[in-house]
């Protein structure tokens, strides 16, 4: 091998043992490769930001931005109405579901489908009697299947037809992936239904009602003479740190203040509400000498008697701080938030995202894995799949939601969809999807005009189009597509599959498919399934020209593999956004992947074969 071959080689193990360890984001182990190739000589400088141009990674863009744009219009959400049953057996509920995530997943991305079909899951979960996890997985799987269907179905897809098109000049159409990944994916979606989600463990995942955020919440009032009184809040919980109790919020002159400021001072008369178990609350009362509420003495009694006039504005103004208080305890509501993979707020605590000073919320609980984590609330950094359990004005929580990307699992009412731009963002799409499946337009075109006019008729609002965009997905295709090409033009692919079909295919075209489909496979459980696909395709093609065969099978083949991470909650942003709801741990994925991904092998292989032919 030749040094440029060894160096490329080397960036890719050492890429693939970060993707491996999981300790920095999959967007940055990218960028690192990509800036390692530049700086060996491996891509040449003037191309080393070529991939953000590339068709596939603005076709995604704007698929993620049109997808957004169904489910804030509303179009999912009548789809969702009109196609499943409100009362219905087990088999009938659960196929009505799986396939309308496989439906959905195919014409936009399969994350947005799952997010918006989980409160419905978790909901039909209880209706049915399965546990909730019994339900999301079989969810997040169709989804995952569904997307191997259409050229946008999945990012894999659009990437395995940017290499095609580089090697022959021709890309891959919109339903070109239909004819097998059709096939594949009912199949995949019999199996999940008949069978599979009796495979899925049972595990008891923590609702809203059950997060264990201390013994009780109580209110103790602050008596004059008592040490509490002038210090701040922060400086209150600091004193009882070390007992895990937190302030979430504060009465002052029978105003409720919910999440008050850290700096906020204490004074006299205030009701501090608590949460707290039994021996916090006993700190309390010793060191700050305060009482609990219903113990207080009324401060009525000791008040000089008002004169009429004052008396009738006291009255006046009671009434009006009653009647605020009653609307504002009325919108204050309790929400459970799902962490998305590529959330804004991954890896912040609630201090790094001051949560009271900048939302005015309290983040009351956080599930890991259907657990409490043991580390303070506000210390806790946060992870994709964690639920958060929030407490704070409904718009409030609604504004949060949409800026920092998580997902509601209650009743999704924080949205008003508009009948008329549901309207206009259904036949947005399809006419994006339509120019390209006729041929009029290539992909990156036709959904670029479809993002030109869904910022026109505003069925997205123009600052949420922006925010549409998983960044973090866009940075790792642009990043890897170089790097990717870099194992081409150095001859390091063909040493990779000259070694594949050596060793495990000894020349055999079929065996050396199924090689391709299942080192895919493998590789998509355990990184990231669009840096697989960029991975494997220099070296499919290089095993079907050594072979002498038609590339498109293997194309195809890498195609199907990248949509198959079942094994573990890191393959799939759908696998880890069910970890916390679904209560689930490492290992209980395989249970009903392992039989799956066997499904997808038996059923691909023939069909890729009778399709795609050698």
């Amino acid at each position: 091998m030749t040094a440029a071959q060894i160096g490329v080689l080397g960036i890719l193990g050492g890429t693939m043992a970060l993707f491996l360890w999981g300790r920095f984001r999959h967007d940055v182990v990218a960028l690192m490769s990509l800036m390692a190739c530049v700086i060996g000589g491996l891509v040449p400088t003037a191309d080393a930001f070529a991939g953000f141009g590339h068709p596939a990674v603005i076709t995604v863009a704007c698929v993620l931005i049109l997808s957004q744009g169904l489910q804030s219009s509303g179009t999912v959400d009548w789809l969702a109405r009109t196609v499943l049953p409100q009362k219905a057996g087990r088999l009938v509920s659960l196929s009505a579901l799986i396939g309308l995530g496989a439906f959905l997943s195919g014409f936009m991305n399969n994350v947005g489908a799952m997010a918006l079909l989980m409160p419905v899951a978790i909901r039909m979960a209880g209706q049915i009697g399965l546990a909730p996890g019994q339900v999301l997985m079989p969810l997040a799987f169709s989804t995952i299947l569904g997307g191997m269907t259409t050229l946008i179905g999945t990012p894999p897809n659009l990437i395995v037809s940017g290499f095609r098109d580089k090697a022959s000049g021709s890309p891959f159409e919109m339903f070109d992936f239909a004819p097998v990944g059709v096939a594949v994916a009912l199949a995949g979606v019999a199996f999940i239904v008949a069978f599979g989600w009796r495979l899925v463990p049972a595990r008891r995942a923590l609702s809203g009602g059950e997060f264990e955020t201390g013994s009780y919440l109580t209110e103790i009032r602050v008596p004059e003479g008592s040490k509490a009184v002038g210090l701040t809040l922060r400086a209150f919980e600091r004193e009882i740190e070390d007992s895990g109790a937190q302030v979430i919020a504060l009465v002052s002159n029978e105003v409720r203040i919910t999440a008050p400021h850290g700096g906020r001072q204490i004074n006299a008369d205030d009701v501090l509400v608590l949460e707290a178990d039994l021996e916090t609350v006993g700190k309390a009362l010793a060191v700050f000498g305060i009482k609990l509420e219903e113990q207080g003495s009324s401060s009525e009694n000791k008040a000089a008697k008002p004169s009429r006039e004052q008396a009738e504005k006291s009255a006046s103004d009671s009434a009006e701080q009653r009647t605020d208080k009653a609307r504002r305890d009325e919108d204050i509501v309790l929400r459970e938030l799902a962490v998305l993979p590529g959330s804004s707020i991954v890896g912040l605590s609630a201090t790094d995202m001051h949560l009271r000073s900048r939302y005015g919320l309290n983040l009351l609980a956080v599930s890991r894995q259907g657990r409490r984590p043991r580390a303070r609330l506000r210390t806790l950094r946060v992870k994709a799949g964690d639920l958060l359990l929030m407490q704070g004005p409904i718009e409030v929580i609604a504004d949060f939601i949409s800026e920092t990307g998580c997902v509601p699992l209650g009743e999704r009412d924080l949205r008003l969809p508009d009948g008329r731009k549901a309207v206009l963002a259904g036949l947005i799409m399809l006419g994006s999807i339509g120019l390209v499946a006729f041929g009029f337009l290539p992909a990156a075109a036709a959904f670029t005009l479809g993002v030109t006019a869904t910022m026109l008729t505003r069925t997205l609002p123009l600052q949420q189009v922006y925010r549409a965009i998983d960044w973090p997905v866009i940075v790792l295709l642009a990043a890897l597509i170089p790097v990717a090409e870099a194992m081409q033009t150095t001859g390091a692919a063909d040493v990779v599959s000259r070694f594949l079909v050596e060793t495990f295919a000894q020349d055999n075209p079929v065996m050396a498919l199924a090689v391709v489909l299942v080192t895919t496979m493998f590789l998509s459980d355990v990184m990231n399934n669009a840096a697989t696909a960029a991975v494997l395709c220099p070296i499919a093609i290089s095993i079907a020209a050594a072979l002498g065969v038609n590339p498109d099978s293997f194309l195809m083949a890498v195609a199907i593999g990248a949509s198959c991470a079942f094994l573990t909650p890191i393959g799939h942003q759908n696998n880890t956004l069910i970890l916390g709801p679904g209560g689930f741990g490492f290992g209980d994925y395989w249970r009903m992947g392992l039989p799956l991904e066997i499904v997808v092998t038996v059923v691909s292989l023939p069909l890729l074969l009778i399709i795609w032919p050698l």
